[in-house]
């Protein structure tokens, strides 16, 4: 018969030699340590992954909104010279200063729309409190280096210009939009005939400024490329001359 103190010897034992893990143990242990660990590091990436993304197209949208809403209050307050006091230039006549020109420019090799208007909306950028109707020109230009980018300037002349003034692109203009992947207007007459160009000192146009205009700005990020489009009917306009 099996004394106490040794059956209690006997299961001390065992304890011991059941106490530790074996290395098949630990070894699946560990793959599924390591399965966990992937699932929750690839959950938490994609989160933060699509944050950035979310972030990024917040950014390009309003900065898209600020710029399209800039456009829209200057062509809002634009001044157009009407009948009788505006006529159609002889040939020897000067540009009409309030002149409506749409045409398309180039930025490196790329081709963009540049808007030229005259508008009451003129920003001053000095420190004198400058008012009056501007001449408003809104163009892309290429920047950067060595990675170059496209970005949307505006330029504000307040009128009246030197007899010899023309337009030039200045370093001071500030930038409305950066990364702009696409700049293009339409114009529309009052018919809703739809022109690439526009230019109001022309015969074509039998002088008339456009009833509308429909503005397309593209800019990109890391994520890709977002399309804004906005439609403009102008508050004035002036019809085409007999």
């Amino acid at each position: 018969m099996m004394n106490r103190k040794s059956f209690d010897d006997d299961l001390i034992m065992l304890a011991v030699k059941n106490k530790g893990f074996t290395l098949l143990e630990i070894l699946i242990a560990i793959f599924i340590f390591a399965v966990v660990m992937s699932t929750i590091f690839g959950t938490f990436n994609a989160v933060i992954s699509r944050t950035d993304a979310i972030k990024n197209g917040m950014g390009g949208y309003e900065m898209a909104r600020i710029c399209l809403n800039r456009i829209a209050s200057d062509l809002n307050a634009i001044y157009i010279e009407q009948k009788p006091l505006y006529h159609p230039p002889d040939f020897d006549d000067p540009p009409d200063p309030y002149r409506f020109i749409g045409e398309e420019t180039f930025a490196g090799n790329k081709s963009f729309s540049q808007l030229r208007f005259a508008s009451n909306e003129h920003l001053s950028m000095t420190r004198n409190n400058e008012n009056g109707i501007a001449e408003i020109v809104y163009y892309v230009k290429e920047q950067g280096y060595p990675e170059s980018e496209f970005v949307l300037k505006r330029s504000d002349v307040v009128y009246p210009y030197d007899e010899d003034y023309e337009f030039e692109e200045k370093e001071s203009d500030p930038v409305l939009c950066e990364n702009i992947e696409a700049f293009s207007i339409l114009y529309f007459d009052k018919e809703e005939d739809e022109y690439e160009k526009w230019d109001s000192d022309s015969d074509f146009l039998k002088y008339a400024t456009p009833y509308a205009v429909k503005i397309k700005l593209k800019i990109k990020n890391n994520d890709g490329a977002y399309t804004f489009d906005i439609k403009i009917a102008l508050p004035v306009y002036r019809e085409k001359s007999d």
